[in-house]
């Protein structure tokens, strides 16, 4: 079985919706919406890499663990690879980067890419799902990604691109997920490559892998979250989660 660890990174100074983490749903925070999600998915051990002691605490609150991280840092990738260095894991095969604002990811999907990659070791592997709404294309919160073949649940094919706005969906486009698979060594690379033109542009991280000639493999996903970006998000995910309760 492969040894995974699940990093989220989550911080506070968020630019379109500050202090996003410690949002409340049904009386819990957004962040630890999310790691009792990566605990339920039973993968590996579950920490939170942070530059906010209320974060810490709200997480330690609420049973999960936290790592203390710079405030330097650009993106959350940089900051869960300083995480895992301070927490000097051991035989760790894969590290998942889970985001901090995707309080409704399915469990069932998060061990959908585990199995992925426990088969196939790719260098990076990440989920979408089928883009059911036409008025996400141009919907720049939903991150598309376009794949050579077109993604079942029985291949794990290469992404091509990121976008965060397509005209149509005459290839092989769906709405890519905010978690990513990573080798150890190739986190490490990715972190000590400078970030691109397009990857700051476009405010993707995984561009930069991308354009370094790290593959990213894409596994199809059965539900469709979507991370809170604006506070409309997070009342509308609110709304939702509060009414399944």
């Amino acid at each position: 079985m492969t040894k995974t660890v699940i990093l989220i990174p989550s911080r506070l100074s968020a630019t379109r919706l500050p202090g996003k983490p410690l949002l409340k749903i049904n009386g819990t925070s957004i962040i630890s919406h999310v790691v009792k999600k990566a605990k339920q998915a039973d993968i590996g051990d579950v920490y939170v890499a942070t530059e906010d002691k209320e974060i810490i605490d709200d997480v330690n609150l609420n049973g999960g663990k936290a790592v203390l991280t710079s405030n330097k840092h650009k993106t959350g990738t940089d900051r869960i690879y300083e995480c895992f260095e301070k927490l000097d894991l051991k035989d760790i095969e894969y590290i998942i980067n889970l985001q901090g604002d995707e309080p409704d990811i399915d469990i069932n999907d998060l061990k959908i890419l585990n199995r992925f990659v426990e088969i196939n070791k790719p260098d990076i592997g990440t989920l979408a799902s089928e883009i059911n709404l036409k008025s996400n294309l141009s919907n720049e919160n939903i991150v598309k990604v376009i794949t050579d073949t077109k993604i079942t649940y029985n291949n794990f094919p290469i992404a091509l691109d990121f976008k965060r706005k397509v005209d149509n969906l005459n290839i092989n486009i769906y709405h890519h997920l905010g978690i990513y698979a990573y080798k150890p060594n190739v986190l490490k690379k990715l972190i000590n490559y400078e970030q691109t033109v397009n990857e700051i542009k476009n405010r993707l991280e995984q561009l930069r892998a991308m354009e370094n000639g790290i593959k990213i493999n894409v596994a199809l996903a059965k539900f469709s979250s979507k991370g809170i970006d604006t506070m409309e998000d997070y009342l509308a995910l609110k709304k939702k989660l509060e009414y399944k309760s």
